[in-house]
């Protein structure tokens, strides 16, 4: 265990001295840079607040998912609880550590949130929850200071990224048409795939040290399993049916505009949300794990049918229920 390691531990000691009472307030800060939250938050800023933020955040949520789970592949990271049987696995984790995905996914979509929302109220909300986020991870055990840091360091250069290329490439894609759009959302997909796979086979000639996995299990009962491609096609899956929606609708609707009663509002994230999860849990019965790469493959077709329902298929239904007036 190199020095830095040896310091870094003693922040994870440290916090988890505080007392065991904080261990459920840690877990539910933890919650809210998890993607199930993002996927509760975006299909109510889609459908009840504002459609375009709530697509723009939708990008961002792949943008940042894609790269944290290549940079973890890449750069073999450990966790605390692996290293050191003084640290407690207060959460499962078997992943790599470094960038920390609940950071990053902090930084960059509370972050979005409060740029395109610009709410003074909602950025000092947004800035507390990007803290309080990282802060649960070390408390939980999961991530050094530096997976944390790390994590908000690029979460902050994706937003800067998203801001200066989205109104470039908005104005290039919006003049073709839709099936040159389609397709592009195609290839996207592929691509994430495609660098999920490079990065997972990079670790091919690495083996992990056998403490690291003896410590794990120690800790949590779970072995790492970090080269897994399951995320790879999850989002990839997400990205092409939600895309691939937001480009129909708009071509054939034009602009989605948000309208309507506060209650007409609250029924379209309810009957929206029933729906999202009678694909979810669905089609995860339905379709097999098995062979791999066809349960891989199985797995990518049923995100993107949730994300197709979110950003088209939901609102669809909700003009014919009536419920977008």
């Amino acid at each position: 265990m190199d020095l830095l390691i040896q310091i870094e531990v003693l922040v994870n000691i440290f916090f988890q001295s505080l007392g065991e009472w904080l261990a459920p307030i840690a877990a539910g800060l933890s919650f809210l840079g998890t993607e199930e939250f993002y996927i509760l938050l975006l299909p109510a800023i889609y459908w009840c607040i504002d459609a375009g933020i709530g697509f723009r955040i939708g990008i961002m949520l792949v943008a940042t998912n894609s790269i944290n789970g290549y940079l973890k592949m890449l750069f073999h990271s450990p966790r605390p609880f692996w290293v050191d049987s003084r640290v407690k696995a207060l959460a499962q984790e078997t992943s790599f550590g470094m960038p920390s995905g609940h950071s990053q996914n902090a930084a960059s979509l509370w972050g979005l949130v409060a740029v395109k929302f610009k709410k003074t109220w909602l950025t000092i909300v947004s800035i507390c929850a990007i803290i309080l986020i990282g802060w649960s991870r070390l408390y939980l055990g999961v991530h050094f200071t530096r997976d944390v840091l790390s994590g908000w360091l690029i979460g902050g250069l994706l937003i800067l990224a998203f801001l200066l290329l989205e109104k470039p490439v908005t104005k290039w894609i919006t003049t073709k048409s839709l099936g040159f759009q389609l397709l592009v959302i195609l290839l996207v997909a592929v691509l994430i795939i495609g660098l999920g796979y490079l990065a997972a086979t990079s670790g091919n000639n690495w083996t992990m040290p056998g403490e690291w996995i003896d410590q794990s299990l120690a800790a949590s009962s779970v072995a790492p399993d970090p080269f897994n491609l399951e995320g790879c096609f999850t989002i990839a899956g997400v990205w092409l049916g939600f895309a691939s929606g937001y480009a129909w609708w708009l071509k054939k609707f034009g602009t989605m505009k948000v309208t309507g009663s506060i209650g007409s509002r609250i029924a379209r994230y309810f009957i929206g949300l029933a729906g999202l999860f009678a694909l979810y849990l669905g089609l995860k019965l339905v379709f097999p794990e098995n062979p791999l790469w066809l349960g891989l493959l199985l797995r990518c077709v049923r995100y993107a049918l949730i994300g197709l329902w979110v950003s088209a298929l939901a609102p669809l239904l909700f003009t014919k229920l009536k419920l977008d007036k």
